[in-house]
């Protein structure tokens, strides 16, 4: 920013020097993350979960899957090879944040958690195998994940917007309804993890499972999800009644198809017994409710862009007086 310091000098309001790259590198982020949900169910669903039974090597000897390892030792090792991938995005994303003009806090914080994130991430994968397969730390692992969707989602859409204080377009009962429902997604979202980690996919034939009643905790699942769909439902309608902002009811009305989508291929699986590929598609869609639950908070606000001072152009020089000299 340039501060006025003379009479021919003053304030202007003009756009943000954005870096495209930033916005870009933050949607392959946050593309790159669902997909390693989806690859990590991969992992569990094809029993490859200790493919590479140590870490950070894949095996005592090399940090490489080998040929004697067979197809789940390739699947497990190219899930970590997603992992790096994933952080040499996050480091653009970072790199990136640093050279937008003006700086903003913002994106920088957010990407540097995503880029501490990935290999926090990498860390407690390496745990589930350390552990064979332990359910709660591998539900910790997708959880994680969740978060990193939420952060990379978050960055994408930061990097879009003004430097201003964040204004509410709704009034204050519909934003705290859209807390609620978000509140009820993270639950419902939990909850799936502890259905999971009780199922038959545990990744290994030898792998534990939590000991809970299958039936039990994918009934208080399925409760959660009816709470869910219905607060959104009702956030949708609110919204429209109140002739909100295009963008809020828009992506209100997306979360509302994905929850339903979500609930229906949760309900065939069920009762079809967890096919394996009903099973792989359940996660996709968990990570989309919960990037979709995300994209509701955020359009329910806006930050406008801050006046940003500028130098005027320098008068002609014949208008210039020239200075006198004793």
């Amino acid at each position: 920013m340039i501060r006025p310091t003379g009479p021919h000098q003053r304030l202007r309001t003009m756009p943000e020097v954005k870096l495209p790259a930033l916005r870009s590198m933050a949607l392959a982020s946050l593309i790159a993350n669902i997909a390693l949900v989806v690859t990590g169910a991969a992992v569990r669903l094809t029993k490859s979960g200790l493919g590479c039974p140590t870490w950070p090597k894949c095996t005592d000897e090399s940090y490489v899957s080998t040929a004697e390892m067979g197809i789940h030792g390739a699947i497990e090792f190219g899930n970590r090879l997603l992992g790096i991938a994933l952080g040499l995005i996050a480091l653009a994303c970072f790199v990136s944040a640093l050279r937008t003009r003006p700086r903003r806090r913002s994106t920088v914080w957010l990407s540097l958690a995503i880029l501490l994130g990935i290999p926090g991430q990498g860390v407690v994968g390496g745990i589930t195998v350390l552990t064979n397969l332990n359910p709660w730390v591998v539900g910790i692992h997708f959880l994680l994940s969740m978060a990193l969707i939420a952060a990379a989602y978050t960055l994408w859409r930061r990097a879009d917007e003004g430097d201003g204080e964040a204004v509410s377009l709704v009034p204050a009962p519909l934003r705290h309804l859209a807390v609620v429902t978000a509140v009820v997604s993270a639950a419902v979202i939990v909850l799936g993890v502890v259905v999971t980690g009780s199922g038959p996919h545990a990744g290994d034939q030898g792998a534990k499972r939590n000991g809970l009643d299958p039936t039990t905790v994918s009934q208080v699942h399925a409760d959660l999800v009816f709470l869910l769909v219905g607060l959104t439902a009702a956030l949708w309608f609110a919204l429209r009644a109140i002739n909100a902002p295009t963008r809020a009811v828009r992506a209100t009305g997306m979360l509302l198809l994905i929850e339903l989508s979500q609930g229906l291929i949760g309900f065939i699986q069920y009762f079809t017994h967890l096919p394996v590929a009903l099973v792989a598609a359940h996660m996709l869609g968990a990570s989309l409710v919960w990037a979709s639950t995300v994209a509701v908070l955020i359009s329910l606000r806006e930050r406008p862009h801050l006046p940003v001072a500028v130098a005027a152009p320098a008068p002609p020089a014949q208008d210039r007086i020239p200075a006198k000299h004793p």
